[in-house]
């Protein structure tokens, strides 16, 4: 690779486009914007050049580095500003140290992943010295590949390496001024997240967001959540499966093994069965997809990476009494699952690992992000936060291998009032529910949950009268929220609208016995709900004897529809039936 400089790497219609996002957030003039902003990403960009944010993981490809670090100020920038900071202070002294506090979020985000530069590539120059970033930008072609033997948490310890090459010391004057803010930060570039506050929430919140998008999830949604909250939940959720419903060590099939060094589970299996016990706590946010879900898993740091970084292993187990199979498994350490005294006796028998290639697995393939060309840009004027003597490069780098991030970007700077509202499914034909991906997750809620919910109820056999049962355990225990953006019940014409087919959709994905018995009746399984459901007899069938309605669906600049089942009596699924749902309209 050629170094390039900040101008030739900025110059691409997308990073201008965050550029201009970040000064849009900063509300600053250009020579404010050019010394507090633009010099430290210039300075970025050219420490960072064409390097990937890792090797198969998020944003895995030449110049993704840089597009990680623009996209996670923009998006930090944007949580910034529903926070009155410092939090306690008087309005006076929030106003007095409002635009420190956003230059040090901008900062801590900019700089939460530059120790991978210095601890998980190795970088040679042309004349085959190695080169390391406390050497200063790149000053001759270079080559990188990635250390084999990095340690995956090593690069948050390493900031301190670099943020001085960023900042200078004119701007650490300034913000060591504000002692609320000096600790947080230095806590942040220490990589102490869990004692820098709400600074290092906003840092998370937004690599969560730039994560998701690059990775096909929903920005907005992984905005709303703190990182180490997810990590909780899915680490609670495995020890209590450990504990109430996995085998492990069995003498023939078995859902996992505990080795002396690992703990290995059948992937698929705990997969499906820690989402199903996720949703019927209330949690939400859990990927319908299983690569979804290792992603999530391994981006938390809870599974151990094969040694090319995947999460999928390839073993074949053999026990004691000669039973032999090929599984694909995940590792995890035995530790995150057990204190000392309470680990069970390890497997007698022998879980030996794969290494030859295989074919990709439908669990463990990666999708490709979607590209979306941009169009070049009409305006030669200089940009607004630049000064107006900027050079422009004579060739902006390609960006055509980067997933394009905008329609995310423009999507969430109005996502307060253009939210979706429901699934947006196929027309129904002739009254039948339309097909959909089964790998399309349900709906998140939109609203925080109580603190204890009651769980659903789980110990019955799925029917139409368990899914009702659920259905209204859910609404009474608000962990399915009615009439809000994404809600899968609605109040329409005085009674309770389900919508479909995600109301059976989240159904069978808390209950993955559905499956089972769909098979059997060569359906899918949530038309097997769906069909249990209408043989109660409880909804409105229109006079043609169809039963699906269709909901036109008004926000504030589009025109949607829904498709759904009336109840004949509201009664039977809402206590206090509340006001008709405002945006919704049936369409006759």
């Amino acid at each position: 690779m050629r170094p390039e400089s900040a101008a030739s790497l900025l110059a691409t219609p997308r990073r201008q486009k965050l550029m201009e996002h970040i000064w849009q957030r900063t509300s600053l003039s250009r020579q404010q914007f050019a010394t507090l902003y633009r010099t430290p990403l210039e300075r970025y960009a050219e420490l960072v050049q064409a390097f990937p944010a890792s090797e198969a993981h998020h944003h895995a490809y030449l110049g993704g580095m840089l597009d990680h670090g623009l996209e996670i100020v923009a998006y930090s920038l944007k949580l910034r500003q529903s926070h009155l900071l410092p939090i306690g202070a008087s309005p006076e002294d929030q106003a007095a140290q409002a635009e420190a506090w956003t230059a040090a979020v901008a900062y801590a985000a900019l700089l939460h992943d530059i120790g991978k530069v210095a601890v998980d590539l190795h970088v040679e120059l042309a004349d085959g010295s190695a080169w390391h970033p406390w050497h200063g930008p790149l000053c001759q072609p270079y080559r990188f590949r990635y250390r084999e033997d990095r340690e995956y948490r090593l690069h948050s310890a390493a900031t301190g390496l670099l943020y001085r090459q960023l900042l200078d010391r004119d701007l650490l004057d300034w913000l060591s001024g504000y002692p609320s803010l000096w600790a947080p930060l230095l806590y942040v570039l220490a990589g102490q997240y869990k004692h820098a506050g709400v600074l290092g929430e906003l840092v998370v919140q937004a690599d969560r967001a730039s994560v998701a998008q690059e990775l096909g999830g929903d920005p907005a949604r992984a905005m709303a959540a703190p990182k180490h909250s997810l990590q909780r939940k899915l680490v609670n959720g495995l020890r209590y499966l450990l504990k109430e419903e996995l085998k492990l060590n069995q003498p023939e099939a078995s859902d996992g093994w505990l080795t002396d060094d690992a703990l290995w589970l059948v992937s698929k299996t705990v997969s499906d069965k820690l989402r199903a016990h996720l949703l019927s706590q209330g949690v939400d946010g859990i990927p319908a997809n299983n690569t979804a879900v290792f992603n999530a898993l391994q981006d938390h740091g809870m599974l151990q990476p094969t040694p090319d970084g995947k999460a999928i292993w390839r073993a074949t187990v053999t026990s004691a009494t000669g039973w032999s199979h090929s599984f694909t498994l995940l590792r995890l350490a035995p530790a995150l699952i057990w204190e000392p005294g309470e680990r069970p006796t390890s497997f007698a028998g022998t879980v030996a690992i794969d290494t030859t290639p295989a074919d990709k697995d439908a669990d463990a393939s990666v999708p490709t992000p979607a590209i979306a060309a941009m169009p070049p840009s009409e305006d030669q004027q200089p940009p607004p936060w630049e000064d107006a003597g900027g050079a422009t490069p004579a060739h902006p780098p390609d960006a055509r291998a980067a997933p394009d991030v905008m329609e995310d970007m423009l999507a969430m700077v109005g996502m307060d009032d253009d939210l979706p509202v429901g699934r947006l499914d196929a027309e129904a034909v002739s009254g039948e529910v339309p097909a959909t991906d089964p790998e399309t997750p349900a709906p998140p809620l939109a609203k925080p949950l109580p603190p204890s919910p009651a769980p659903a109820p789980t110990a019955a056999q799925p029917s139409g009268e368990h899914f009702m049962a659920w259905l209204q355990n859910g609404i009474t225990s608000r962990r399915l929220i009615i009439n809000d953006a994404k809600a899968l019940v609605h109040t329409v014409s005085d009674t309770a609208y389900l919508v479909s087919p995600g109301v059976f959709q989240r159904y069978a994905q808390e209950h993955p016995q559905v499956g089972t018995l769909a098979r059997q009746e060569s359906q899918q399984d949530w038309q097997w709900v769906q069909k249990r459901f209408e043989k109660l007899g409880l909804h409105r069938k229109h006079s043609n004897g169809l039963n699906i309605w269709t909901c036109e669906v008004t926000g504030p600049r589009k025109t949607r529809r829904l498709h759904g089942y009336l109840l004949e009596e509201p009664s039977r699924l809402l206590h206090d039936v509340p006001p008709n749902n405002p945006y919704l309209s049936l369409h006759h």
